[in-house]
């Protein structure tokens, strides 16, 4: 698909003019919207430590049919459990070491990108190297956390979430969908042995095993920071070339600008909540976030990416485990662990673009894939 061009401010007044126009694509923001209003139901009826986790995979996994949808799901939880059982083993080893975790932090992440970059089953790989590097580096900076407790109760958050979507993508597909359908998957490319992707996720380890060092000093959201490095990381491989500089940049902006703009919609909807005393208004604050984001998402345009993070910022800041206990810390944690990522990344991709040797990047492929956190 080609990336509009256009100026970001023309882009949003476009997408906002047809925000409710019947379509496929209110179809699927509704299906969204549905889907993580009852994540939220199952996530609270089973009891898990995280709601918005569940909000997340709700969220995340939906496609235009059911049967996309449940493969999404499938993969975001063999992923997930894969990812949490590779942890629970390998944490208690390394904890005493800072080297060991960087190795640790660095080897995992490193081979997961690369096969998510390369492999059929990206998504996956993608949540095997994001929730092994979570599970390590919040036990790192929480020497309290029981890791196994957290990687069970992660590993229910992406079923509850994942559940959901599935049983509103399946009641959609019966109807809503026979009307209007959605576009068809774009298909998926695979590769063999692929140098550029080999390298691409070498960048990603480097940066991801500088992460535990980065706890000594006591920086916050180190957690955050490590999804956002696997997920800015994950862009189509044609569009890498010698160097993922500029692609990877501009995944990182549109990521910042879309959690900053989250921010500052969930503080309006806290502000307005705590006013007026009402749940129904936070509720009500998800809702249209939801649909804003994912119709910005859906859009094709350069700023989709943008749209997905700011649904998520939204999600983490309405979304609590108790309305009882609203703040705005969460989304601002979000952002500050965004932020350490860009710090971190940047300096390493801009140092092998300096010496890399030149070549024309392809011109293909050059829209970013939304498939990361």
């Amino acid at each position: 698909m080609a990336v509009d061009q256009a100026p970001i401010r023309e882009l949003a007044k476009r997408e906002l003019r047809n925000l409710f126009s019947l379509d496929a694509r209110l179809v699927d923001e509704l299906e969204c919207t549905f889907s993580v209003l009852l994540a939220i139901l199952f996530a609270h009826a089973i009891g898990v430590a995280n709601v918005s986790w569940a909000a997340y995979s709700g969220y995340m996994v939906m496609r235009g049919h059911v049967a996309e949808s449940t493969l999404r799901g499938v993969l975001r939880i063999l992923g997930t459990c894969a990812g949490a059982g590779i942890a629970v083993v390998l944490t208690p080893l390394v904890l005493d070491h800072v080297t060991a975790q960087m190795l640790a932090s660095a080897a995992i992440g490193g081979t997961m990108l690369y096969a998510a970059l390369t492999a059929r089953r990206a998504y996956a790989w993608l949540f095997v190297g994001i929730t092994f590097e979570m599970i390590l580096l919040d036990k790192v900076q929480h020497r309290e956390l029981a890791v196994t407790t957290f990687a069970l109760t992660r590993v229910a958050e992406v079923i509850a979430g994942t559940s959901a979507c599935v049983i509103v993508s399946a009641l959609s597909t019966l109807t809503a969908r026979r009307y209007w359908p959605a576009p068809a998957p774009a298909a998926v490319a695979r590769f063999g042995w692929h140098p550029d992707a080999a390298r691409h996720a070498a960048q990603g380890a480097i940066a991801l095993g500088v992460l535990p060092c980065l706890a000594l000093l006591g920086l916050p959201e180190l957690s955050q920071s490590s999804i956002t490095i696997l997920a800015v990381m994950l862009v189509p491989v044609a569009s890498v070339g010698r160097s993922g500089l500029v692609p990877v940049s501009r995944r990182l902006l549109y990521r910042t600008l879309g959690c900053v703009a989250g921010c500052l919609f969930a503080a309006l909807v806290l502000f307005a909540s705590s006013s007026h005393a009402s749940v129904v208004i936070l509720i009500l604050g998800t809702l249209v976030g939801v649909i804003v984001g994912r119709h910005i998402e859906n859009g094709g345009t350069a700023i989709a990416y943008a749209g997905t993070q700011f649904v998520l910022v939204v999600l983490v800041a309405l979304v609590p485990d108790s309305y009882a206990q609203m703040r705005i810390d969460p989304a601002l944690e979000r952002l500050s662990g965004i932020l350490m990522g860009l710090v971190v990344l940047e300096p390493v991709l801009l140092a092998w673009h300096l010496v890399a040797p030149s070549r024309e990047p392809p011109r293909e492929q050059a829209a970013s894939t939304n498939e990361g956190e």
